[in-house]
C-alpha cells in the first residue's frame, strides 16, 4: 500500500439527496434519512459517500443553484444534522465527499444581489457582466447548456450577465481574486467540520475567453454518441469552456485542499480529448487527484468500443496517475436501460475490476431502470427548457427500498414518480435472493476489498479473444487476477491459455461458478457472463 492513499483504493457511492431516502415524510429525501440507511451502505461494502449538493437553494436546478455555500437547505436538514451524519459515516469507517459548485451560484445569492443592485457595487466584477452590442442583441453567441443563449439581459443596470446553465445559474468570475478567496474559504469550512474531500461540479468551466468571442458553429452529427446532449455539439466550445488559463486555478484549488490532510479533489471533467481530460491531473499531479472518466457512459454496449476506450485511458494518464471510472450518475440514463437488462451484471464486474476508483450510482446495486415522468410532472429545468428527451428526471427517481407503496422511500408521495416494477426490483427482495444483482455487488465488492491485484494492480488487455469478449489482466505483486466479460448473446468458448493452463472461478456475475476449476484453453463463457478467474 505504498504511496496509496484511501482515495486510490475506495469504491464511491453517489447518493442523490432529493431521493435517496425521506426521513421526514414530505415526498423529499433528507439528512435523516441517509443517516437511517447507512447501515445498508456499510453492509454493501461502500468506502466513501458523494452527497449531490445540500446547500441553501431556491432548487432551480435542484442544489446546483447554490444561494450559500456554509449552511444546509432546510429541505435536507441543518447544520447539526449534517454534523450527526458526519459523525455516523466516520463512525463506521467511511468517507464523506461533499458536492461543490464553483463555475456559479444562484441568482438568489447575496454576492449576485450585490453584483446586480448597480454598476458601481463594490461586487459587480464577482459575476460576468457584458454591454450590448450596438444593435442591443447579446455579447457574443455562446449557448446554454440549458438551452437558448448564456446571457440574460438585466434591465436595472443595462447589462448582460453570464450563465452556462439556467438563466437562475449566473456565472461567477473567477479571474476576480475575491471571488477565489471567498470560494477557497468555502472548502476550507467543510474541511474544519471533517468532510473528506470534494466532487466539483464542471470545474474546467470556471474560466472564460479574456475577449469573449464567439465560439465557432459546428454541425450536429446525429450519430454522434459522445454526449446525451446535442446542445453541448452545437458549438465548438473554445472560448467558454476548458480555457488553458483554469490549470493555474486547479493548482490553487489542490493547494487549498492539500493543507488539509487526506482529502481528495474529484472534478467533473467532460474535456476531449483524453489527452486533453488527463492534462487536468496536472503537470506534476498538482491539480485534480481524480478527474471523472466519464468515456464509459456514452459508448455502445460492445466489447470492442469499451476495450479501445479503457486502453486510450490507460495510454494517455500521466506518470503516477489514478483513473477514476463512472457507468452511471444522475445526469445520464440509469445503466440498465442505456444498456438493456442482460448488461447489468455484467456492467458491475467491468467497473469494479478495472483499474481505478469505481463510482456506483446509488440504485445501479439493485439495477433500477429510468422512470418514466409524465410531461406534467417534468421537474428538470433542463427538459423543461429543451424537451422532454433531454430530461434527467427519469434517472432520478426515488430509491427502491421495498414493495411498499412509493418503495420504502416515503410515507407520501414522492417527488418523482417511482420507476415501474420496483415491486420486484427492490433491496428487499433481493436481500433475500442469493443470485441478485445486489448480492453480486456485495460480493464483488468483498472480493475487491480483500484482492490487492484488483484494488491496486496494473492492467494488461488480453487481446486473444473474440470480438465479442473483452478480456483483462490485473497483477499486484505476484497476485494475478483474469476478468472475461461476455457481450454476446450466445455461449462462447475462448482459448486463453497463452495466460495461463488453468484457473478457478472466484467470483461469476451469477454468483454461481465460484470455485469452479477451469482448462483455459477451453472456457466456457455463457451469454453476457463475467468471470473474474484467480490463476
Amino acid at each position: 500500500m505504498s504511496g496509496f492513499q484511501w482515495w486510490h483504493t475506495a469504491v464511491i457511492y453517489q447518493i442523490y439527496p432529493r431521493s435517496f431516502m425521506d426521513g421526514n415524510g414530505d415526498g423529499v429525501g433528507d439528512l435523516a434519512g441517509i443517516i437511517s440507511r447507512l447501515d445498508y451502505l456499510q453492509d454493501l461494502g461502500i468506502d466513501a459517500i458523494w452527497i449531490s449538493p445540500i446547500y441553501p437553494s431556491p432548487m432551480a436546478d435542484f442544489g446546483y443553484d447554490v444561494s450559500d455555500y456554509t449552511d444546509i437547505d432546510p429541505l435536507f436538514g441543518d447544520l447539526a444534522t449534517f454534523d450527526r451524519l458526519l459523525e455516523a459515516i466516520h463512525r463506521r469507517g467511511m468517507r464523506l465527499i461533499l458536492d461543490w459548485v464553483p463555475n456559479h451560484t444562484s441568482d438568489e445569492h447575496p454576492w449576485f444581489i450585490e453584483s446586480r443592485a448597480s454598476r458601481e457595487n463594490p461586487r459587480r466584477d464577482w459575476y460576468i457582466w457584458k454591454d450590448a452590442k450596438p444593435d442591443g442583441s447579446p455579447p457574443n453567441n455562446w449557448r446554454s447548456f440549458f438551452g437558448g443563449l448564456a446571457w440574460e439581459w438585466d434591465a436595472t443596470t443595462e447589462q448582460y450577465y453570464l450563465h452556462l446553465f439556467d438563466r437562475k445559474q449566473p456565472d461567477l468570475n473567477w479571474r476576480n481574486p475575491e471571488v477565489k478567496a471567498s470560494m477557497f474559504e468555502t472548502l476550507r469550512f467543510w474541511m474544519e467540520r471533517g468532510v473528506d474531500g470534494f466532487r466539483m461540479d464542471v470545474v474546467s468551466f470556471i474560466i472564460k475567453d479574456e475577449q469573449f468571442r464567439d465560439n465557432p458553429v459546428e454541425e450536429i452529427v446525429d450519430d454522434d454518441v459522445s454526449d446525451s446532449n446535442p446542445i453541448h455539439r452545437e458549438q465548438r466550445h473554445i472560448y467558454d469552456i476548458d480555457r488553458p488559463e483554469v490549470h493555474d486555478v486547479m493548482r490553487e484549488i489542490r493547494a487549498v485542499i492539500d493543507a488539509y490532510p487526506e482529502r481528495v479533489s474529484i472534478g467533473e471533467i467532460w474535456t476531449e480529448p483524453l489527452a486533453r481530460w488527463a492534462e487536468f491531473f496536472g503537470q506534476n499531479g498538482d491539480e485534480l487527484h481524480l478527474p471523472f472518466h466519464f468515456g464509459l457512459l456514452f459508448l455502445p454496449w460492445q466489447a470492442q468500443p469499451i476495450r479501445v476506450q479503457i486502453e486510450a485511458l490507460e495510454a494517455v494518464l500521466p506518470p503516477g496517475a489514478w483513473p477514476s471510472n463512472v457507468l452511471g450518475s444522475h445526469d445520464a440514463s440509469r445503466l440498465a436501460t442505456r444498456f438493456g437488462p442482460q448488461a447489468v451484471r455484467t456492467a458491475a464486474m467491468l467497473l469494479l475490476t478495472l483499474r481505478g476508483t469505481p463510482v456506483v450510482y446509488m440504485g445501479e446495486e439493485i439495477g433500477m431502470v429510468d422512470g418514466v415522468i409524465p410531461a406534467d410532472k417534468i421537474q428538470d429545468p433542463q427538459g423543461i427548457n429543451s424537451g422532454a428527451e433531454l430530461s434527467r428526471d427519469p434517472c432520478r427517481t426515488p430509491f427502491q427500498w421495498s414493495e411498499v407503496p412509493y418503495a420504502g422511500f416515503s410515507t407520501v408521495e414522492p417527488w418523482l414518480p417511482v420507476a415501474e416494477g420496483y415491486e420486484q426490483r427492490n433491496v428487499a427482495a433481493q436481500q433475500v435472493d442469493p443470485h441478485s444483482v445486489l448480492n453480486l455487488y456485495k460480493r464483488l465488492l468483498a472480493y475487491r476489498k480483500s484482492t490487492p491485484a484488483l484494488q491496486q494492480g496494473a492492467y494488461h488487455t488480453v487481446t486473444d479473444t473474440p470480438d465479442t469478449c473483452y478480456a483483462y489482466l490485473r497483477e499486484y505483486d505476484g497476485q494475478r487476477r483474469l476478468i472475461v466479460l461476455s457481450f454476446a448473446d450466445a455461449e462462447q468458448t475462448l482459448s486463453l491459455d497463452a495466460i495461463a493452463d488453468r484457473g478457478k472461478v472466484a467470483v461469476s456475475s451469477g454468483l454461481d461458478r465460484e470455485g469452479e476449476d477451469l482448462d483455459l484453453s477451453r472456457l466456457r463463457l455463457g451469454a453476457h457472463e463475467g468471470l473474474i478467474i484467480e490463476i
